[in-house]
């Protein structure tokens, strides 16, 4: 069998925040115009899956997410659509892992197809009209902060900035919320919030973050966390928002942590057109 070739591309933002490495931020191009499937990426070294800096984090779990891949290629063959595509099932692992500041966990993609990209809460920046979830995120953002809220739900401006948008389950299949829950992604992200929050600094210190948890699936991961900070709360879903998420001032919290920390601040205004 002739293993298809497959090149990163760099894609480097118009607009870059303090920690953001351009050069770590990469997908991987179809080869040809052919699309790259669940199936292929399960067969291919885990290097050419996420940025260099989670390979190390990631490979414990290595064997897992194949496997994980392997199931989700099945669900194609099935017949089912996966959410979110292939090239953005991985995409939050190719942000800088040192430059992470802020782990936000959400649940698992939205289920709706076209709106999943790869970051917890996030959706592309020609979604119209943004989810609700997402829309009470931005209500307490105005609250919170005063910032208008968006019509578009681009949340790229917070990743460059080091916030981490991980879903604790990768994927889903669309129009069925939740199906994808235990079937492997779970160890997946755990591994990948231990690394974040036991990472040291040249002096052998803990290298600041704060975890914002939104809900008790986000909560559960609370034991992986160390010494992070963490801010928790209720889920922005309209099923739960008016339930202790409305009022509790996530982000000047956060950037209260942060300064305390010693890390500054994150600039939370997103901007007008993605």
């Amino acid at each position: 069998m002739v293993r298809a070739q497959h090149r990163l591309v760099i894609c480097a933002p118009a607009r870059m925040g303090p920690v953001f490495d351009p050069d770590a931020l990469f997908e991987l191009e179809p080869p040809q115009g052919d699309a790259v499937g669940f199936a292929e990426m399960s067969r291919l070294p885990l290097a050419d899956l996420v940025a260099p800096d989670w390979v190390e984090a990631l490979a414990p779990v290595d064997g897992p997410l194949r496997a994980v891949l392997a199931f989700l290629a099945g669900e194609v063959a099935a017949g089912h659509e996966v959410l979110p595509s292939p090239s953005n099932m991985l995409r939050v692992f190719r942000q800088p892992l040192p430059g992470v500041r802020v782990l936000v966990v959400g649940q698992d993609p939205y289920p709706t197809p076209g709106h999943a990209v790869g970051l917890s809460f996030a959706v592309s920046g020609t979604t119209r009209p943004v989810p609700r979830s997402l829309a009470n995120i931005y209500k307490e953002l105005e609250a919170d902060l005063g910032l208008t809220p968006r019509t578009h739900g681009d949340l790229s401006r917070w990743s460059e900035q080091g916030v981490l948008l991980l879903n604790r389950v990768l994927s889903v299949r669309a129009g069925a919320a939740g199906s994808h829950r235990n079937k492997g992604w779970e160890a997946i992200t755990a591994a990948a919030i231990s690394a974040v929050a036991h990472r040291r600094t040249p002096a052998g210190g803990d290298v600041p973050l704060v975890a914002i948890l939104w809900g008790k699936d986000a909560e559960s991961v609370q034991p992986l966390l160390g010494s992070a900070a963490v801010i928790s709360s209720a889920h922005p879903s309209p099923l739960s928002a008016s339930r202790g998420f409305f009022g509790s001032r996530p982000f000047s919290r956060t950037n209260t942590l942060l300064q305390e920390l010693g890390d500054g601040t994150v600039d939370w205004e997103l901007p007008p057109l993605p």
